[in-house]
């Protein structure tokens, strides 16, 4: 059942209806009854996989949390009796154990989503060595539950906030089942922490007008990026990618450019709605997204773009990196061979080039997605390696960082960055994305297509065309009055009720006339789904 269809709609209602009709206190279990729906709608008997993630998480950080208990028991019942070393030993031997339960947690957690997401890859990499003795392993293609590599993220994230200290494990199963399964962020995040989530979920909600106006609002405009916008586009850059021998040069910056701004109105617009439906029932979900066009490097771009997949990365992967004894040692075996200031930074360049690289194989089981995390990690360290000299360059040359023309170069620079990457993102394979990657350089500075009837050929004539420019230039505004601090729907609710009405219905008859659906129209999936 996807977001963007009838059915959802009816969905939501229903279940809004319901869950401000029960007591407070029973609001969690229509939650937790209509996420378990909605996953079995979008995968059936697949729940079962997600559910027994769901035990093996709850009962890991419920085993972390008494392993620490009883060590924390041992020290206060015998602390007059241990010595400092034995008071050092039972510490240690505390950390060992809830650290070996941790890593079985997080080794069952990513062993599920490896072998259900990336066997296919391991076994064709296994064949290419295997066929020169005759053997081949037949490769399985496996259904993958809805929202895997994000609710596996929430669990590990979960398990080492416990191990951490820094969160109480959850004492009721069904509740932490609710936390795990949450629908409207199931599909493609935001990946939210528990301490952000758990309580809004389990604590009752009373119905708020303008807060319903709010989320619904949200989900319009979630609609409109999405069916206006990313599936519109969507029609244009299929064609091209799938025709990519008949275009080449500037047509082919062109398509992916588009597909840049496709991903974004698609990626976007579905976290708007999950922000919309989960604000209805008085949940607010984190933040995912803050003008990531309007960044001036491509460092900031990522800390723009799916923010809450960042923030995982960095306190997950990149400070336990960077912080680990490894590193240190790392770092002082650099200072040696390179000096104090690049040695004592390499450590965390590589762990910042590790992060894009997982970042990368996170988002898929193809070797494109692994040059796709390569160029972003490459691009970020090479980019922090040469800034000192990037600030000679700039004063060699007179130039102010606040410049107006100097900050929108910066912005079309980082977006070029961004569509380079994008080449291996959106091709079937590597080699096609290498393949277009390379044509993209014959003739990149003919722009006649543009006037001499090729858009035309690409699925979308010319009324299309105009929507979609129209469209895009909004949602560039949209996002530029936000950089401002300018809240449009904060701005509409000052305003006198007719005008209000007006507003909406005008926003809604937009989306049903230009929204690209139909009778014989089948929204395309959400493309963080398959992630």
């Amino acid at each position: 059942m996807a977001f963007v269809t009838l059915p959802f709609i009816l969905f939501i209602g229903a279940t809004a209806v319901l869950y401000f009709l029960v007591p407070k206190r029973l609001q969690w279990i229509v939650l937790l009854a209509a996420s378990l729906v909605f996953f079995w709608l979008n995968s059936e008997w697949l729940v079962l996989i997600m559910l027994g993630q769901t035990v093996v998480t709850f009962y890991i950080a419920k085993g972390i949390a008494q392993i620490q208990t009883k060590g924390k028991l041992e020290l206060k019942e015998k602390k007059d009796s241990l010595t400092a070393e034995e008071r050092k030993a039972v510490k240690g031997r505390t950390k060992k154990k809830s650290k070996r339960l941790l890593i079985l947690g997080i080794l069952i957690n990513l062993g599920i989503l490896a072998f259900l997401k990336y066997s296919g890859i391991f076994v064709t990499g296994s064949n290419l060595i295997l066929r020169r003795f005759g053997i081949e392993i037949p490769r399985f293609r496996f259904l993958l539950p809805i929202g895997i590599s994000f609710y596996t993220l929430q669990a590990i994230s979960y398990m080492t906030d416990v191990y951490r200290a820094k969160i109480e494990p959850d004492r009721n199963i069904a509740k932490f089942t609710l936390f795990m399964s949450y629908f409207p962020q199931i599909l493609q995040g935001p990946i939210p922490r528990y301490n952000q989530l758990a309580g809004q979920l389990y604590e009752g909600h009373k119905f708020d007008y303008q807060r319903v106006c709010f989320g619904a609002q949200l989900i319009l405009w979630g609609f409109f990026q999405k069916l206006v916008i990313a599936d519109r586009m969507g029609v244009a850059v299929d064609y091209i990618f799938s025709h990519r021998g008949s275009f080449h040069g500037a047509e082919v910056w062109f398509a992916v450019a588009l597909y840049g701004i496709q991903m974004y109105a698609d990626f976007a617009g579905g976290i708007e709605i999950a922000r919309g439906v989960s604000q209805i029932f008085g949940i607010e979900l984190t933040k995912n997204f803050e003008q990531p066009y309007f960044s001036r490097s491509l460092e900031e771009f990522w800390r723009r773009w799916h923010i809450s997949l960042g923030d995982w990365m960095k306190d997950y992967v990149f400070y336990p990196l960077s912080l680990s004894k490894a590193s240190t040692r790392l770092g002082k075996r650099a200072r040696k061979w390179f000096g104090d200031y690049l040695g004592k930074r390499i450590p965390s360049y590589l762990a910042t080039f590790i992060v894009f690289l997982l970042v990368g194989v996170w988002h898929g089981s193809s070797l494109k997605y692994v040059a796709y995390g390569i160029w972003n990690g490459g691009v970020i360290v090479s980019s922090l390696l040469l800034a000192g000299v990037y600030a000679k360059v700039r004063g060699f040359l007179g130039i102010k960082e606040d410049m107006f023309s100097f900050r929108v170069f910066q912005m079309l620079r980082t977006f070029l960055v961004v569509t380079c990457g994008r080449f291996f993102d959106r091709a079937a394979t590597f080699r096609t994305g290498y393949a277009m990657l390379k044509s993209a350089f014959v003739g990149w500075w003919d722009f006649s297509f543009i006037v001499d009837g090729t858009l035309a050929t690409t699925g979308l004539n010319t009324a299309n065309w105009i929507v979609l420019l129209l469209a895009v230039l909004v949602l560039l505004f949209i996002d530029y009055l936000h950089t401002k601090n300018i809240q449009i729907r904060n701005k509409i609710a000052e305003q006198p009720l007719v005008f209000r009405w007006i507003i909406y219905y005008a926003a809604i008859l937009i989306v049903f006339i230009y929204g690209v659906w139909g009778p014989h129209y089948d929204s395309v999936s959400f493309m963080y789904e398959q992630f």
